[in-house]
């Protein structure tokens, strides 16, 4: 059963930093691209961040742009988001996901995570 295990939540103060990570269990999603998504409650699922396979294409949504970074380590079968400058909108269950193909602005993906929650005080 294929899995991707998401850590790194918690509740942090707004101006905080948190660091998401996602585990892979199966080798060949090194070579996936790679999506964080939240849902805040009450609302919809949206897209936040997204890598290509080889990390050299990022995307992002613009709520987001310029305080997330996405990253990953093909090594370590992990990807990552480090979210700077937190604000309380940005509290929500976040997501990873990954998919075998498409681009980086495919929003549309095959696997998912159970989620890990971030919450941002004021």
């Amino acid at each position: 059963q294929v899995q991707l295990v998401e850590s790194g939540g918690g509740l942090v103060q707004a101006g905080g930093s948190l660091r998401l990570s996602c585990a892979a269990s199966e080798r060949a999603f090194s070579s996936y691209r790679k999506g964080w998504f939240r849902q805040a409650p009450g609302k919809e699922r949206e897209f936040v961040a997204a890598i290509s396979w080889g990390g050299g294409n990022t995307y992002y949504a613009d709520s987001v742009k310029g305080r997330f970074t996405i990253s990953r380590d093909n090594a370590k079968n992990t990807v990552y988001l480090q979210m700077n400058s937190l604000k309380p909108e940005d509290t929500a269950v976040y997501y990873c996901a990954a998919d075998p193909m498409g681009s980086v602005t495919n929003t549309r993906y095959a696997y998912w995570g159970q989620g890990t929650q971030v919450t941002v005080s004021s």
